[in-house]
């Protein structure tokens, strides 16, 4: 019986894989093939081609289980979500390790993220996003010598309760030992930072005897070029006579010039990862643990542990000075009761709330000459401190007066401006 059949001499080789259609043609007809020019052609190693002709099929299954894979469901789930930003890698193994106890060291789930396609892409794209900061030459100072200061203002956050606030952070590292402070506020005044370098020179042990800094409008009236000084503003120049150091600020443009406090400021993409996780108290807590952490690891960059080498650059640090220079840059911060005529009492005098705060306690914070009055987050008044026994602002005491007095709206109006008319001349006019 003779059979006729078609023999298909165009195999077409264009990737490794391809070389397996050679196998069976090349067995089954007792045929030669030119490994060297397939190799030169693929720009492949001769014993690579050659492994691929003999049957080697690349697999794209796991040998082996990872002690990750049961993470696999959770991590999907949180790079899905709307809400929640993981700009790294180490900061998502970070809060998985935080939250649901991950094993393992950040190293092997780096490798083990970009063995899967769907999440290494995540990050690829994350990567893409990002701006990327020029390349910069290390530089060391001598111990007590500097600290770099930086502001990172306006960054959205959102609240377990689906609020959206606006904080600040404010970093403070010390370039010999790097250690650090971080600080979060809802306000971005240049009392809050006073207070803020005061607390941290602090928790230093003392002031360094320079302070590098970006050419932040709570520091610099006129920023530093590369033809020109600047100025200092005069209210942070006389903080920093006061308290002894000399302001360096950078060139504009030149953020790598602090490189100590750009980098550590990275780690704030950790926030991020909290994002609808955390009411305000608890956003402050997490930022507190997270600055202790880093001070008391050992950071391969620099082969130190940040909290060990204070204790060496302390010493070295200039004095604080006395609490007299010092009680007016710090913020006052205390609990108070809103009482049933809907006033809070500060240093003798009394200044009022919109109603519905009454026998509630409110977060009070005085700095650049006004009283901040807080329910949890939210600013609820501001009052300029005054010499008067009595403060109203009008439309707190309009809407006391609407749940007391049986009037129509306009009587109200009328009503409140003859009261606190009277309520001046008995209690406020006769003080100076």
């Amino acid at each position: 019986m003779i059979l006729a059949c078609q023999l298909n001499t165009n195999i077409h080789i264009n990737v490794l894989e391809d070389l397996n259609k050679l196998k069976s043609l090349i067995e089954n007809n007792n045929l030669k093939v030119n490994i060297s020019r397939l190799a030169r052609e693929l720009g492949k190693d001769r014993r690579t081609v050659k492994k691929y002709i003999d049957g080697y099929v690349k697999t794209n299954k796991r040998q082996r289980q990872s002690q990750f894979d049961t993470y696999y469901p959770l991590i999907k789930e949180l790079l899905n979500d709307a809400n929640k930003l993981f700009a790294y890698k180490r900061v998502l193994f970070q809060y998985l390790k935080d939250n649901y106890g991950m094993p393992g060291a950040s190293s092997s789930f780096r490798r083990y993220i970009s063995s899967i396609d769907e999440f290494d892409q995540y990050f690829k794209e994350k990567k893409c996003a990002s701006v990327k900061t020029p390349a910069h030459s290390r530089f060391e100072t001598s111990p007590g010598q500097q600290a770099q200061l930086d502001w990172k203002e306006s960054i959205d956050f959102t609240l377990n309760t689906g609020e959206v606030i606006t904080i600040n952070i404010f970093v403070l590292i010390l370039s010999y030992s790097r250690y650090r402070i971080y600080r979060l506020s809802l306000k971005k005044t240049q009392d809050i930072v006073f207070h803020d370098l005061d607390e941290s020179f602090s928790i230093f042990g003392g002031v360094p005897q320079e302070i590098l800094t970006d050419n932040m409008k709570t520091v610099m009236d006129i920023p530093r070029t590369e033809y020109s000084k600047g100025k200092v503003n005069n209210k942070f120049q006389q903080f920093a006579d006061d308290y002894g150091f000399k302001v360096h600020p950078c060139i504009a443009g030149r953020p790598n010039t602090k490189a100590k406090v750009e980098s550590p400021m990275r780690i704030l993409d950790e926030l991020k990862a909290y994002n609808g996780d955390l009411n305000y108290d608890q956003l402050v807590k997490k930022l507190e643990e997270i600055n202790n952490r880093e001070n008391s690891r050992f950071h391969k960059g620099y082969q130190s542990i940040p909290l060990l080498y204070l204790d060496k650059e302390k010493d070295l640090l200039n004095p604080l000075p006395h609490e007299k220079i010092r009680d007016p840059y710090q913020i006052i911060t205390k609990t108070v009761k809103v009482n049933q005529s809907s006033m809070i009492t500060y240093k003798g005098n009394q200044y009022s709330l919109p109603p519905e705060y009454i026998d509630k306690r409110l977060q009070l914070q005085v700095y650049d000459n006004q009283i901040h009055m807080y329910f949890n987050t939210n600013l609820v008044a501001v009052h300029l401190i005054s010499n008067k026994k009595m403060n109203y602002l009008k439309e707190h005491y309009v809407e006391i007066l609407k749940l007391t007095l049986p009037f129509d709206n306009e009587d109200i109006e009328n009503i409140a401006k003859e009261n606190l008319s009277k309520i001046g001349e008995r209690y406020n006019d006769n003080r100076t």
